[in-house]
């Protein structure tokens, strides 16, 4: 488990470099689209700490997929639900999102939509991938009997 710690906290050193950059990269373009115009200072201390914070958790969290005794469900539920945790709290501290119903029940099923399509993205190649490998295996054992 400190091997897990160890390297969740490694991972997310190295991911939360590149937060600031995604947010300073997110500021330029509202500006150019004429969403925003200036930003206090305060904003983007809370934008800088928060995305920076966000991007170490994201980046981290995918040490989860390494513990072995975890299922693979279990596994993608906590990392689905911290996930989910974390965006909801960045997107709520930097007001990107208003506080009620609605807006975070928009925000959930968005989410939840997102993180389903990115995963049939993932089990469909990761299957295509298998069943190119057993069929290689199949010929190759064809071949050597």
């Amino acid at each position: 488990m400190k091997k897990h710690i160890l390297e969740f906290f490694l991972r997310g050193l190295a991911a939360c470099g590149f937060g600031p950059i995604v947010l300073a990269v997110l500021y330029l373009i509202l500006n150019r689209h004429g969403v925003i115009e200036t930003l206090a200072v305060e904003e983007v201390v809370v934008g800088i700490f928060s995305i920076s914070a966000l991007a170490f958790v994201v980046g981290g969290m995918n040490v989860v997929y390494k513990i072995e005794r975890l299922p693979l469900m279990l596994a993608i539920l906590i990392h689905g639900g911290v996930l989910y945790c974390s965006y909801l709290a960045t997107y709520l501290v930097n007001d990107w999102l208003e506080m009620g119903v609605t807006p975070i029940t928009v925000f959930s099923c968005i989410f939840v939509f997102g993180y389903l399509v990115i995963w049939a993205v993932i089990y469909s190649v990761t299957k295509r991938k298998t069943e190119k490998l057993n069929e290689m295996l199949k010929r190759k054992q064809s071949i050597e009997q």
